[in-house]
Parts: structure tokens; sequence; C-alpha cells
């Protein structure tokens, strides 16, 4: 008798998609938006911060990261109030902020307006003062001494390091990731730090969270990694640190062809970045906005937007904020009415519209355009069935004559940011003072 032939084998060469999680749907072409409750209002609260949604919206953000809310660690903190880093109770309040049902109400506000809000969770370390460190003081780390430790090497003085091989915080901390989902209908996390913290903690947590609503999760992290199962995005610093090299002198446009070489080839296809100009780390430690970037800024903000990855703005930026926010105590961001807010209004736009724009599987992936002056000039297409973008950008302080290789770029397009068509033959050239950029948008084609 015949023996029945056993399973054939999966093909071990057969190719699988890296990414695992489904990114939620209103991802797709979204901004992010990071409010840092304690300056963005004179009250510095949740409630005062809720008037303002009207106006995020219509400045075009999508997604509103929410600092971290907890309560602030006393012990060993930094300035009056402390960092909103060092948490002391993951299930609280600050009341700085207002309380639970303020959160609520911000994030309620914020859904009707068709946004959605992702709170700044910090597992990787909490205040000297945490309620676990008397509950649990073994799920910290401890230094050689066998005494609670900061993060090594660093100035993080005001907080101590958990340790997650302990399965019991690993609950704990899943437990309180869920209840902030469920209880105030929260739609993600911004993780701090996420790569101090073991990857499979998250791709647990994200599961778990899943089997509540659909969420978003952004690492600050930059690892291909957290992209499998944990997370959708992930920060793109090598991004922000190639233009303001180039933007200060001490690179040429090489800079950006090595980040988009290493995003496209060694990050997985459906993965976000987040590119950004500012953040909160960069503007209170490093400098402002126009300290980073100088003449080159909104060339940087227009590239941060219609190239690959999803823009953040962090707050005050549209206002054209010009001082670094101090960190530790309340220094108000002053609002007006500014050309940068004007900007980005402008190009979130244009992104919401142009679906060549858009992020990871919904998007179209940049592709390089030839030119003669390639140290300087940066030129690329964006192009799927619907929509093409042509964009270029002369990231140098030099006036610049550019002709273009490859005829990827010809066609008729409408200039952003203003009423002027162009046309674009094979032999078409173009002059861009220092620092000048033009987009140039084609639809239908």
């Amino acid at each position: 008798m015949e023996k029945p032939h056993a399973m054939e084998p999966t093909n071990p060469h057969q190719p699988q998609e890296y990414v695992k999680l489904q990114h939620p749907e209103w991802s797709k072409n979204a901004s992010i938006y990071q409010l840092n409750t304690r300056q963005f209002t004179k009250e510095g609260t949740f409630m005062a911060a809720q008037e303002q949604l009207p106006r995020l919206k219509a400045l075009g953000a999508d997604i509103i990261w929410l600092m971290p809310i907890h309560s602030i660690g006393e012990k060993n903190r930094k300035g009056a109030l402390g960092s909103p880093y060092s948490i002391k109770d993951y299930y609280s309040v600050n009341p700085e902020f207002g309380d639970l049902q303020d959160l609520k109400n911000f994030v309620n506000a914020a859904h009707k307006q068709g946004m959605y809000v992702i709170l700044d969770w910090v597992a990787n370390h909490t205040a000297w003062d945490n309620d676990l460190v008397n509950e649990h003081p073994d799920w910290y780390e401890r230094d050689y001494k066998g005494d609670f430790r900061p993060t090594p090497w660093w100035d993080w003085s005001d907080i101590i390091d958990l340790d997650f091989s302990k399965p019991e915080l690993r609950n704990y901390m899943t437990e309180a990731l869920k209840y902030w989902v469920k209880e105030a209908n929260i739609d993600g996390y911004r993780c701090d730090v996420a790569g101090f913290v073991p990857v499979e903690f998250w791709n647990h947590a994200r599961k778990e969270l899943e089997a509540i609503k659909p969420v978003f999760m952004l690492a600050e992290w930059e690892s291909r990694d957290l992209h499998a199962e944990a997370f959708d995005m992930t920060y793109a610093w090598s991004w922000n640190e190639a233009v303001h090299r180039i933007c200060t002198g001490k690179a040429d446009v090489n800079a950006l062809y090595i980040y988009y070489s290493w995003n496209e080839s060694a990050f997985p296809k459906n993965s976000m970045r987040m590119t950004f100009v500012s953040n909160h780390d960069k503007n209170a430690w490093e400098g402002t906005m126009y300290e980073q970037f100088g003449n080159g800024l909104e060339a940087a903000i227009a590239l941060s937007v219609v190239g690959e990855g999803m823009p953040l703005i962090y707050n005050g930026q549209e206002a054209g904020n010009d001082k670094r926010l101090a960190f530790f105590e309340k220094d108000p961001i002053v609002w007006k009415q500014d050309e940068i807010g004007d900007l980005y209004k402008e190009l979130f736009k244009l992104m919401h519209t142009n679906t060549a724009l858009w992020h990871a599987k919904w998007g179209s992936t940049m592709i390089k355009v030839p030119n003669n002056t390639e140290h300087a000039v940066f030129s690329f297409v964006r192009q799927n069935e619907d929509d093409k973008v042509f964009a270029v950008f002369n990231f140098s302080d030099k006036t610049q004559t550019i002709t273009f290789k490859e005829p990827l770029f010809v066609g008729d397009y409408s200039e952003f940011g203003t009423t002027e068509n162009k046309r674009f033959a094979e032999n078409t050239s173009l002059e861009l003072k220092a620092w000048e950029y033009r987009i140039y948008v084609k639809k239908p084609f």
C-alpha cells in the first residue's frame, strides 16, 4: 500500500512580509503635532489646550502627541517643576495639567475634530519616589554597589531604571498601557527611548492594545526590528542630523543620499519614519529651529513633508518660536501669526490630498532625478497612477543653474505655493537662489 505523501514544507526561500502589524487607516496621510502641555498655554492645562484644538485642526494636524501626562517625582527633581519624563505614578494625571476628566474631555474634543491623541509613555525608568520603588524594589536595575541606578553614562539623575527581565514588571507595564486606552480612549503611544526596552515586550504590548482598539505606536528610536510587530513609526534622527549638517555647512547633499539609501534599503517596506526639524529635545538642548537650520529652514521643513516620512511639528514652530523652551520650569509659548505656520499649513494641505505623498504602503517611493549639481541640489519624483510630485531643493548658499538627466521629471505641472504652471522638457533648466526650493505638482498624468 502506498504511503501518503508527507506535507510539503513551506518554501524557505519564499519572501515574507516583514511588517506584520496593521497601520490604522487614518495614519496613511497624517501629520503629527507634539504638544508640551506645560508650555502650550499660559495656564498649562488640558482645559486651556483643548480650546486650541480647532486651530490645530485648521493647521492640518492629525495626531496630537501629548508629552507625559503623569505626576512627576519630587526626589532628585530637576528644576522647580521637574521633568515630565520622571514618572511618579503611571496611573495618575499630573495635577499641574488638570485631572482625569480634563484629559478625557481633551481626547473627546480632539476626536470630534477628526484628530487622534497619543500619550508619551516612559517605560524604561521611573522617578526615585515612584510607588514601585517601595512596593517592588526587585523590579529595578542595580549598579555594581547594589544601589538603584539611572540610565548609565547620561545625566539622568532624576530617574532610575527598571529591569525588564522581570515578568511581573512586564505585566504591570502592559496593564498600565491598556488602562489609558480603555479609560481615556487614547489612540496609541509615543514610547520614550523605546530601544532601551526589549522589543519582545513591545511586540506583546501592541497585541494587547490592538485587542482593545486599533492604535498608532511611535518609537523614539531608529531600528528596523521595532517595525515588525510593535511600532508603526520610528524617529528619523539620522534624517534630522543629515539636513542639519547640510544647512550648517558641515556636509553637502551626499548626506541625504546616504539617509534615503539606508531608508529605502535597510528599513522594511510599509514602515513609517518621522521626519522633523524640531522636537522637545532639540529645542531645549540643541537650539531653536532657526539655530539648527538657519537659512535652510524652510527648505528643510518642505522636505520633511514632501519627502518620505510623516512630518512632525513641535508646538510653537507655527508661531515662529525663537526661544529654547525651558524644560524644568514654566515657560509659555508666545503665540502669533507667522510665515512658518502658513508654510506648514499649505504643505500639510498638499500632503493630505496628494496620494503620492502618503505614508508606508499608501505612498510612493522617492526616485532620484539626477542633475548637474548633485553636491548642492537634491531633486526627486514621487508618483503613482493618480499623482506625481517633482521636487527640487538647492541646499547650498549659492545660486544654482540646474539641468536634469533622465526623462522622469518631464511634464506639465502647477507650482506649489503659486498660481504658476511649468512645463518641463528634457532640456529645461531651472535657476534656484541659495536655499530656495520648488515643488511641482502634476495631477492627473
